[in-house]
Order: C-alpha cells, then sequence, then structure tokens
C-alpha cells in the first residue's frame, strides 16, 4: 500500500482529537491500516453536495468515497435506515439527525462517532419559464399553492412535514391536498422539470440540484422546517480510521462549508 499523504495524517490527528478518544466499539478495527476507500451511506439531500466534494476527498484526504443516497425515513423500502438495517455494508452513515439516533440506539451506527454536519431548509420550485410566484409571507405561500394547477412533494421527510403539518397549519390542506402528488424513486424537480407538476416542494438542495427547474424561494420562516443531517460510523465499518477523517473533514473543512453554502445547506458545527 502506497505510503499515506501528509494531509491525510493530518486529517487523522484532528480526526482523534475531534472523537477525544471515544469510539471503542470500533477500536479492535481502527488498529488496522486504513482504506483509502470509504463508502459512504447518505441521504439524497447530499447527494449533489457530494459529487463538488470528491476532487476535495482526494486532494485534501486521499480518500475515494463510494456513496450511494436514500431517503431519511425509515417507513421507504429504499431509506437509508432501512438499507442499513438489512446489512447493506457502509463505513459512514449520514442522514437526518433523528434517524441517526434511532440507527445509533439499535447498535448499528457507533453512538459516541454522532456528529452534526449541516441543516436543510424546504423550498418551493417552478417549471423554467413559468412565473415565479412570491411566498415570502405565510399568506403569499398560500396563495401561490391554491393558484397551482398540481403540487409535486417528496415522500420523505419534507412529505410527511406538507401532508401532516404544513397544510393544516395553512387551512388550505382540504383545497391543496387533492391536487397534490408525492413522489418516490426521484427528484420532485424533475416531475416539475417535466411538466407534471406546476409546483414542486423539497428540500432545497435537491431542488437546486435539478436542470430545467426555476427555484423560487426558502418557505416563510412561520412555515420552515429544518432538517438536521448527521453523520456516524458504521458499527459494522471496515475501515473506521478513515471514517472519521471524513467526517472531521465534513464537520469542520472550510471548503466543505463553501460547498454546503452553494448549495444551500447551512453548516451546523463550529469552526
Amino acid at each position: 500500500m502506497k505510503k499515506r499523504s501528509l494531509a491525510f495524517r493530518i486529517a487523522l490527528f484532528w480526526a482523534t482529537v475531534f472523537f477525544g478518544g471515544s469510539l471503542q466499539a470500533a477500536d479492535g478495527a481502527a488498529a488496522q491500516r486504513p482504506s483509502h476507500t470509504v463508502s459512504l451511506l447518505a441521504s439524497g439531500a447530499v447527494s449533489a453536495v457530494h459529487e463538488q466534494l470528491e476532487p476535495f476527498y482526494r486532494q485534501e484526504l486521499n480518500l475515494e468515497v463510494a456513496a450511494s443516497f436514500g431517503s431519511s425515513l425509515p417507513s421507504v423500502p429504499t431509506s437509508v435506515p432501512r438499507r442499513l438495517e438489512r446489512g447493506e455494508a457502509a463505513d459512514v452513515v449520514l442522514t437526518s439527525k433523528d434517524s441517526l439516533a434511532r440507527l445509533a440506539a439499535q447498535g448499528l451506527v457507533v453512538p459516541e462517532s454522532q456528529v452534526d454536519i449541516m441543516k436543510s431548509a424546504l423550498g418551493l420550485a417552478v417549471r423554467s419559464g413559468s412565473p415565479i410566484p412570491e411566498i415570502a409571507t405565510e399568506a403569499q405561500a398560500a396563495a401561490a399553492l391554491l393558484r397551482a394547477g398540481s403540487i409535486a412533494y417528496s415522500s420523505s421527510l419534507s412529505g410527511v412535514y406538507y401532508e401532516t403539518e404544513m397544510l393544516k397549519k395553512m387551512r388550505i390542506e382540504e383545497q391543496v391536498l387533492p391536487k397534490s402528488r408525492k413522489i418516490s424513486g426521484e427528484k420532485v424537480g424533475a416531475v416539475v422539470a417535466r411538466g407534471e407538476a406546476e409546483i414542486g416542494m423539497q428540500q432545497v438542495s435537491e431542488l437546486l440540484a435539478v436542470p430545467g427547474i426555476a427555484f423560487v424561494g426558502k418557505l416563510p420562516e412561520s412555515l420552515q422546517q429544518y432538517t438536521v443531517f448527521s453523520a456516524g460510523i458504521s458499527a459494522s465499518a471496515k475501515n473506521p480510521e478513515a471514517a472519521r477523517a471524513l467526517i472531521v473533514f465534513l464537520a469542520r473543512s472550510p471548503n466543505v462549508r463553501q460547498v454546503l453554502s452553494r448549495n444551500g445547506l447551512e453548516p451546523v458545527h463550529a469552526q
């Protein structure tokens, strides 16, 4: 195996400091020399971010990160929690904070390894070339949804909020829910781009990643629901030492913070 880069050794040093000597459950495996390939099982909200961070993984950590994505919602068969429960291999798990905590409680994620990475807001989008509605206030957002002939929303966490809380809070559930379509297996923006829905609602980072749509904006604060995404080391990780370095990099790197901000995600860990 070729010699590890200086950058990777530095990352491992800070990983040790950052985790404070925890991760006792992974100590035996961590004693092995780490591979330079790390598997990441992550929420779809960070798929575009991952692609943009790949050059930094190689340059700063000397790592290849093999990623696959799914919903954070356990009720979705292809979600991150369900796949981990079925025994899918991963070194790092990056999903909603609540889902990660449940996985840790099940013994599938090392509890002491959990680190908050980013916060995601909800937003709306329309097909490119369509009029852009005003949604700065709750009243304006309600009016835009009432005017729309069709609305697409995600089957993940944002969709649960839309179905069970948001429309009720706006008092437009009876008028809007019947013309709303729950989307599984693809991004909401793709449905809007094909003209199959006039308005789409999803995590901002997922909307911004789709060509053929115009991002309207974030929901107003009175309607907003933020999701915190956290990363942790899988209890069955084959490369826990490199996994630690990757998590610290995601939480601390200025380059990561810039990429997150460009994609509508807010870094949440202190610098």
